[in-house]
């Protein structure tokens, strides 16, 4: 199960607006690591509304390792119908290469649980890709249990219509 505590030399906060340009650094690393498409070269600019105005759609925790950012984990509130009751998507959680194995992934998780917790929330979900057995490790370890789905992905298109043309 999860630890209590972080390990030595670092910490787990919340994010603050000086980070995000390490946010977006992390962010890069992530998609690099999970095979996705690379972030938007603005994604700095594109995060701070969402994670710091007047009512942020998600919130981001990171870990402070002695002033250097090596990990990350972002969230925001959901509803689940067939719940009727909240819950807390896990968008990512990501720790750097060189800190994997040292106790952070699962400080960072156990960071997100009391956030969710204190947020009223019913459970916590994510996904990870199949391939990423490290992952799945991890999070069977930390008590987490899989129920296999398909994701699926619809991209809209985001042009407006024309009025000129009636569409």
């Amino acid at each position: 199960m999860l630890k209590d505590t972080a390990p030595p030399g670092g910490v787990i906060r919340p994010a603050i607006a000086a980070d995000l340009p390490e946010i977006a650094r992390l962010c890069a690393a992530h998609a690099a690591f999970e095979r996705a498409e690379p972030t938007p070269v603005d994604l700095a600019t594109r995060l701070e509304p969402v994670l710091f105005s007047a009512h942020p759609r998600a919130w981001c925790l990171v870990v402070d390792h002695g002033g250097e950012l090596i990990g990350y984990a972002t969230c925001s509130l959901e509803f689940s119908t067939w719940q009727a009751a909240d819950y807390v998507h896990l968008d990512c959680l990501f720790i750097t290469e060189p800190h994997r194995r040292e106790g952070w992934g699962h400080a960072l998780l156990n960071a997100v649980k009391n956030a969710a917790t204190a947020r009223g929330a019913a459970h916590v979900q994510w996904q990870t890709p199949d391939w990423n057995i490290d992952a799945i490790r991890f999070y069977h370890r930390a008590g987490a249990r899989a129920r296999p789905k398909v994701r699926f992905s619809l991209p809209l298109d985001q042009q407006k219509p024309d009025p000129s043309t009636g569409g």
